[in-house]
């Protein structure tokens, strides 16, 4: 038995000769050993892992209920808000009211009350007064009221920078008003009996409150003066600032360059030209805004005799930013006979359109793929009397891109633009389309159109029955969706007072109102077609 003991110790891969049962290796037994440890690891896991799950679903479920998801707004399509026995201006501001971040809507309107519950008489106010209005883009609901006394002599909202409220002139005041809760921040007298020519500036802060200040362009014959005040306060910045000679300042506007130095452009009869916004701050009171950048290179080519720095010399009547909100954008120059772009960080030519002569106030939208934004300009008509012509510019160019004549007479003829996902743009214009020898049938009333840009050569034509309308503007209610305009229609200031009504329309709800006009001889798309590329149509901001 010995024997066979060693046997098989010695050699324990041999089995064994008589039958008996082996004795487990040891490796076999640690194999075993390691078999039951992983089997309870994986248990482990399991266990674990289903936890695991089981609390992120709780959470998850649990947040689901506890944090509801935000609401979208619910639009009305169409709405109109009427206002009786008043008038109105032309004044039509888009802003973010609330905070729904759909536009809203503001007004000015005159008489003796805004609604029921708001009137002059409860404001110790003298009938009739001024309300400004701030009405929800939505459902056209009002958000707020602000009676104010005396006439208006103008209204600004934005100061060319979103962060900022509105301005009013009226009477003898300046007011600034909130624009989320119609409470009035400050009013001051107004600084000067001199008009006071649009737009107001808002610039950087000059005098180290950390709010931007104000900067008036005041109009005086031949000169211009400029009056500084707190955005914070509204009081005077220092004493007035006097830009004399090269004729009256015809528009303005407040540009940045490249390198960040502020300039204030001046147009006037003889062109653009140009004054450094740390120059105007120093001679309003010394040691103001040191930390102005200034752009010594522009600089070296200010005129001896005005101090002013040429940008472009035409008989500009008009000087417009490409893009608003920008203060580096490129610049169009209107002249009597020329469009003109300039680029915004040079300030150097880029293109000149040669006319007749022009008109009405440009706008700016892709009627063609190159991400360049195209001017929409108004030229007279050379070959018929009294007449206009709608004409869209190559941005890159200046080349005519798309013209058509329209009707005088027929309406405010300021176009408007709404950006689409497909890089193009839809124009909006109003007029009457002469078609032959027959202008088109609308009872006299003005009518819109809509261009499509791949449709060049057909017209959504929409005349709204209206004698009047006083303001027009189209818009996007939300980053990328919903495209819509507004119109304000009624008496004007200084005429009997009517009913002053405010109306908004979803720009595609109008499609199928529209009839299609094609204004070319040869019919390249049937009214389907044209009508059925715009319903396709997705917008979004520029």
């Amino acid at each position: 038995m010995a024997t066979a003991d060693q046997a098989t110790e010695g050699s324990p891969l041999k089995p064994a000769g008589d039958g008996s049962e082996a004795a487990p290796a040891a490796a076999e037994l640690q194999k075993k050993r390691c078999k039951g440890g992983f089997s309870r690891m994986s248990h482990w896991r399991t266990a674990v892992f289903f936890l695991s799950l089981f609390l992120c679903l709780t959470v998850v479920f649990a947040f689901s209920f506890i944090i509801p998801c935000p609401e979208r707004p619910q639009y009305k399509l169409n709405w109109s808000r009427g206002f009786s026995d008043a008038v109105t201006y032309d004044f039509l501001a888009l802003d973010h009211a609330n905070s729904d971040k759909v536009m809203d809507v503001l007004i000015v309107i005159r008489g003796p009350e805004s609604s029921p519950n708001t009137s002059c008489s409860d404001q110790g106010l003298t009938s009739p007064c001024l309300f400004l209005l701030a009405l929800d883009g939505t459902k056209g609901e009002m958000l707020w009221e602000r009676p104010l006394g005396g006439e208006l002599d103008w209204a600004q909202c934005g100061l060319q920078c979103p962060s900022w409220h509105c301005l009013l002139s009226h009477s003898d005041n300046l007011t600034a008003v909130n624009k989320h809760t119609g409470v009035v921040m400050w009013q001051q007298p107004r600084p000067s009996v001199l008009s006071v020519s649009l737009p107001v500036l808002g610039v950087p802060d000059l005098d180290g409150d950390r709010v931007r200040d104000v900067v008036l362009v005041l109009l005086n014959g031949t000169q211009t003066q400029l009056v500084l005040l707190s955005g914070q306060t509204g009081d005077r910045i220092g004493s007035e600032v006097l830009i004399g000679g090269g004729g009256a300042t015809q528009s303005h506007l407040l540009h940045r360059t490249k390198d960040g130095s502020y300039f204030l452009l001046l147009q006037r009869a003889s062109g653009v030209f140009s004054l450094p916004l740390w120059e105007i701050a120093a001679r309003a009171k010394p040691g103001l805004g040191p930390d102005l950048k200034r752009d010594k290179h522009l600089e070296k080519t200010a005129s001896n005799t005005m101090g002013l720095v040429p940008i472009y010399q035409s008989e500009a009547r008009r000087l417009l930013r490409t893009k608003v909100g920008d203060d580096s954008s490129d610049l169009l120059v209107v002249s009597r006979r020329e469009v003109a772009l300039v680029d915004g960080p040079s300030l150097k030519r880029r293109w000149r359109f040669n006319t007749s002569s022009t008109g009405g106030f440009p706008s700016f939208g892709h009627f063609n793929r190159d991400n360049l934004l195209d001017p929409v300009v108004e030229v007279e008509d050379d070959d018929v009397r009294n007449s206009t012509k709608v004409a869209i510019l190559d941005g890159g160019t200046g080349g005519l891109l798309w013209e058509e004549q329209l009707q005088p007479g027929a309406g405010p003829l300021r176009p408007d633009v709404v950006h689409t996902t497909n890089s193009l743009s839809v124009f909006m214009f109003w007029g009457l389309i002469r078609s032959g020898s027959n202008s088109s049938e609308s009872g006299g009333s003005p009518c819109s159109y809509m261009l499509h840009p791949l449709y060049p050569d057909a017209l959504l034509e929409f005349c709204h029955g209206v004698e009047r309308i006083v303001a027009f503007r189209a818009t996007l209610m939300e980053s990328s969706r919903h495209a819509a305009y507004f119109l304000l229609t009624g008496p004007e200031a200084g005429e009997a007072g009517g009913t002053v009504v405010l109306t908004k329309r979803k720009l595609k709800q109008d499609v199928p109102l529209c009839s299609v006009r094609h204004i070319r001889t040869s019919q390249q798309h049937s009214d389907d077609e044209v009508q059925e590329a715009f319903n396709r149509l997705r917008f979004r901001s520029n």
